[in-house]
């Protein structure tokens, strides 16, 4: 499956009714001989950042359910290298990851919005190969 590569979007089908996958778009933020590795972008966690204790000094923002693996940490995908440093480029528009007190900074004082910044409890994770597998046997689609 050479078009799989970080920046596409994948939607689960059928075949996924009553896993966690269950109607979720994920977005494929790294694609390597390790594996792939990608965020729910279509689940709320349910909670907003404010409601997390280490972030209580944050102003409401949505968090979303990125996927069942690594739930203990807060992940960050956005389009602001200029206000958030230290981002690893996923495509010509997102970054993952970077300065954590900038992300703050940025919810808290400079106006970003979910367009150009989202988060994330937890992701999705494949093995080499296992994805393009998951592909084959029709339970995702690409979308973009």
């Amino acid at each position: 499956m050479s078009d799989l590569k970080a920046g596409v979007k994948i939607k689960s089908t059928a075949a996924l009714i009553g896993s966690f996958f269950e109607h979720t778009n994920i977005f494929i933020v790294k694609h390597n001989e390790e594996g792939s590795i990608g965020f729910v972008t279509n689940k709320s966690f349910g909670k907003s950042l404010h409601e997390l204790i280490e972030f209580n000094h944050a102003k409401p923002f949505p968090i979303m359910d990125g996927g069942p693996v690594d739930r203990d940490h807060l992940f960050v995908l956005h389009m602001r290298p200029d206000l958030i440093e230290g981002g690893e480029k996923v495509n010509n528009s997102f970054y993952l990851g970077g300065n954590m007190e900038q992300v703050i900074e940025a919810i808290n004082t400079k106006g970003i919005n979910e367009q150009e910044i989202q988060l994330f409890i937890g992701y999705c994770g494949w093995d080499l190969g296992e994805l393009e597998g998951e592909l084959e046997e029709g339970s995702w689609t690409m979308v973009g």
